[in-house]
């Protein structure tokens, strides 16, 4: 019970704070599920997409209300994601199944993802739209995410409010992203679960559900407070955060 309490407490906090730069906020749910909640390997993995097909839906409501979708992005995105992160999904359960690689794959996503928060956060790109590959950008992201549990779109959204875009169009095409590929990611592990019989690759359903929960409502009000608050503040928050995470990660000489 106290588990469970503890997990949807976590879900809401990271989601209020991560929404409104269109990160899902499984990216720092996952080292909480591992050292505090103490959800075992390669279990974690599908609990954290079953975290974001739950808490996806609050904050792209919000974001649906308030407007500025852009649906040749969004499409674009997913379109690499998801296969992405099903190839990421066998990748995770077949080739990365040990905690200590897994750790250094943990430390690897969110060492650079916190650098690059930072950077933009203390010297904000010009509004210059630059042409990017998102398509094959989306495809690695999308293998990362599969391995990772993060759906992909929250490490695609600094690269493309880098590149110029405005974070009010990459905050709801990110979030639409990271949801349907979860949904994917997640049904993958599912299948996988139930083909081969090992009961560790499913998700934890609870935890998963209630982790999600919380998700689900400060996510609605992060995307609601994002034009409310200095987008450069949120991004150093989640740099520093995510560096923070990455070194407690990193192997010990």
């Amino acid at each position: 019970m106290e588990i469970g309490i503890a997990g949807f407490v976590a879900g809401f906090l990271i989601s209020i704070v991560t929404a409104p730069v269109g990160v899902s906020g499984a990216v720092f749910l996952l080292p909480v599920q591992l050292s505090v909640l103490h959800v075992p390997n390669p279990a974690v993995t599908p609990t954290n997409l079953l975290y974001n097909v739950v808490a996806g839906p609050g904050a792209l409501l919000r974001y649906l209300r308030q407007g500025g979708f852009d649906r040749t992005l969004t499409r674009h995105l997913i379109l690499g994601t998801l296969p992405g992160v099903i190839l990421g999904a066998f990748v995770r359960v077949f080739a990365l199944p040990g905690p200590e690689v897994f750790r250094i794959i943990v430390a690897a996503v969110l060492l650079p993802l916190g650098c690059w928060l930072c950077f933009r956060a203390l010297r904000p790109a010009r509004i210059v739209r630059r042409n990017l590959p998102i398509v094959p950008l989306g495809v690695g992201v999308g293998v990362i995410g599969g391995i990772y549990g993060i759906g992909g779109g929250s490490l695609l959204g600094p690269i493309l409010a880098g590149s110029g875009i405005p974070m009010a169009t990459v905050a709801p095409a990110a979030l639409a992203s990271t949801f349907v590929t979860s949904i994917a990611g997640a049904a993958t592990f599912g299948l996988i679960a139930l083909v081969t019989g090992e009961g560790e690759i499913a998700p934890h359903w609870v935890l998963g559900l209630l982790c999600g929960l919380g998700g689900l409502i400060g996510g609605y009000l992060g995307a609601r407070l994002q034009r409310r608050i200095p987008e450069a503040a949120l991004r150093f928050l989640l740099g520093a955060l995510a560096i923070g995470l990455a070194v407690s990660y990193l192997p010990l000489p």
